[in-house]
């Protein structure tokens, strides 16, 4: 009965209150997350808005690290540009050093069909245009059914479930946020490739607000800076 009651809810919050148009976030232009790994602050995660002529572009940053007694064990660098032409998906492109693996992903538009054409390091290959970058920021990501790495070009099949209502406290704020699972819905993957992401979204607004997962230790991003 939960579950149904559960699902229900996200329903009437899905058709009520999300906007599919990136221009629901026009009013941002700088969004920082602080990245925690067993509660210990290892880096930043940062989002700049960039707008002309009714085009965005959004350009992010990921950097971390994992050291011991001084010592780098683990460091990680990502650099990434989402572009949208009129609120509509035009391409995409990162690259990404993984502990000095590198990764990375083009994604571009066929002109024709206008489903998306992937080259990446881990798929290449043409997709349907309704999969979404998975960069979290944009909310419309709790309404698809699959997503693309933002490091890879590796597609992620997901199941999306409703938590829940939740009051979330960063610093001395309190976001009243709906919260989300994400995981993957081929249960034949490996543990490390399975996603099992909560993702926290600020109600009403769909601000982004945190994210954590459980893999080789607790992570979580907290929103830090909204600019």
């Amino acid at each position: 009965m939960k579950k149904l009651l559960l699902s229900i809810a996200l329903i009437f919050i899905l058709s009520v209150e999300i906007n599919a148009h990136v221009d629901h976030y026009s009013k941002y232009n700088y969004l920082e997350y602080e990245l925690f790994r067993n509660n210990k602050s290892i880096g930043y995660h940062k989002y700049t808005f960039q707008r002309r002529d009714g085009n965005l572009i959004v350009d992010n940053e990921v950097s971390f690290k994992i050291t011991k007694l001084g010592v780098d064990l683990y460091k990680y660098y990502a650099k990434g540009l989402e572009r949208y032409k009129k609120g509509v998906f035009s391409g995409f492109n990162s690259t990404t050093n993984q502990n000095k693996k590198e990764k990375y992903v083009n994604i571009t538009i066929d002109p024709v069909d206008k489903n998306l054409i992937v080259d990446g390091s881990s798929f290449k290959g043409k997709v349907d245009n309704d999969i979404i970058i998975g960069t979290w920021w944009n909310h419309e990501i709790v309404q698809k059914t699959a997503q693309i790495s933002a490091v890879s070009g590796r597609i992620i099949k997901q199941k999306v479930e409703f938590v829940g209502k939740e009051d979330i406290k960063i610093d001395d704020k309190i976001y009243k946020t709906l919260r989300f699972n994400f995981s993957s819905s081929d249960q034949s993957l490996s543990k490390d490739k399975k996603l099992n992401t909560d993702i926290w979204y600020e109600e009403g607004t769909f601000l982004w607000v945190k994210a954590a997962f459980d893999k080789t230790g607790y992570w979580e991003y907290r929103l830090k800076k909204v600019k």
